[in-house]
């Protein structure tokens, strides 16, 4: 049977939906609100999360032939969040990028990226297997399902920033286990194992930044 990316989209456009849906209920002191993430905004978080048609316009033309290189999502966040990796090295860069952005869109043009044009972008990919293998700037040859996954974590994640802020329902739970799964995979199997069973205190948590 051919596998497409659609399940996991389906997840992420329904996450996309709860942040539109949550972003409609927020008034001018709401957007302004500090999160728990130091110095953003409720807005700093919706523009860093929100999707752009940068992020879909250029997929296709990026499918290249051959193996990946990296094949899964858990070894994507496992490269960023190394020591000295990206997740640590660009975080101001991601925190003035996020600032911004949300400088430059009001929020009525965040929601509508979250509730229109993100969902939109997802659909026109959901006949790709997630096996299928695209070029990517610094991960170089890269499984789009392991993309899709990440940014599934990525919503969530924040998802969570925004309701610690804001308040609201959870998170739906297909993307609650599938991040969880993905998260617990990041770490060292055995290390993982065996301090979440109890039978060690090593430090291993967190697995991202």
């Amino acid at each position: 049977m051919t596998r497409h990316i659609a399940p996991t989209t389906e997840v992420l456009a329904e996450a996309w939906l709860s942040w539109a849906e949550r972003g409609k209920g927020l008034d001018a002191e709401a957007w302004a609100r500090p999160t728990r993430l130091p110095d953003w905004t409720v807005l700093d978080l919706f523009a860093h999360v929100a999707p752009t048609a940068e992020s879909f316009g250029q997929l296709r033309a990026a499918v290249v032939d051959g193996p990946a290189e990296v094949e899964s999502a858990a070894a994507v966040l496992r490269f960023f969040n190394q020591p000295g990796g990206l997740a640590h090295t660009a975080a101001g860069q991601v925190a003035e990028g996020a600032k911004k952005a949300a400088a430059e869109t009001d929020p009525a043009g965040l929601i509508a990226r979250f509730e229109v044009e993100g969902p939109a972008a997802l659909a026109g990919y959901a006949d790709l297997s997630p096996d299928t293998v695209a070029a990517h700037p610094i991960l170089g040859a890269v499984r789009i399902g392991a993309l899709a996954e990440v940014a599934l974590m990525e919503a969530t994640v924040h998802l969570l920033d925004l309701i610690a802020a804001v308040g609201g329902p959870p998170p739906a739970d297909a993307a609650l286990h599938a991040v969880r799964a993905l998260l617990a995979e990041v770490a060292d199997p055995v290390a993982f194992i065996e301090a979440a069973s109890g039978r060690s205190d090593a430090a291993v948590l967190p697995v991202i930044r």
